[in-house]
């Protein structure tokens, strides 16, 4: 049974780190294009794909993680590296849901408002610097718990 959490776990913790990775790209080319419409059919994929990507992934990480911890005795949060990475992930899903998503939304508001005339370059530009602030954090947070996870410091 371990073995399959484990499995699981490493497998959504390589998901979820290659949708933020990708999510980046995309949404980055998107601006670089200047087209408001790739902008606003971009942002909307982004919410979209959060909820297809991000969520399953959070969801299946600290459940197999939990669980994982739970066969092998709950004092292994005590374990440091561990501990720092159950509360790395705490963080992350913070990030995600206080900051990611909400900006996300108000990034594809703004787009689409932008599609039907009115200009919210300025208030999309806002919205996308904060997120791209906060997606970085949240992309480095993973990055983090894999060097912990890995060599167990």
């Amino acid at each position: 049974m371990f073995n399959l959490l484990l499995t699981l776990h490493i497998l959504s913790a390589i998901w979820l780190m290659g949708h933020q990775i990708s999510s980046a790209f995309w949404k980055a080319r998107a601006d670089r294009s200047g087209n408001p419409e790739t902008v606003a059919t971009t942002a909307q994929a982004l919410v979209r794909s959060d909820f297809t990507f991000t969520l399953p992934g959070i969801v299946v990480l600290l459940g197999t993680g939990i669980w994982m911890a739970g066969l092998t005795g709950w004092d292994r949060f005590q374990e440091l590296w561990l501990g720092t990475s159950f509360v790395l992930v705490i963080v992350m899903v913070i990030i995600w849901v206080a900051v990611l998503l909400p900006q996300q939304r108000r990034m594809a508001r703004f787009a689409a408002e932008t599609l039907e005339g009115v200009d919210q370059g300025r208030n999309y530009q806002r919205a996308s610097k904060l997120w791209s602030m906060a997606g970085g954090v949240m992309t480095l947070i993973p990055v983090i718990v894999l060097f912990l996870m890995v060599f167990k410091p």
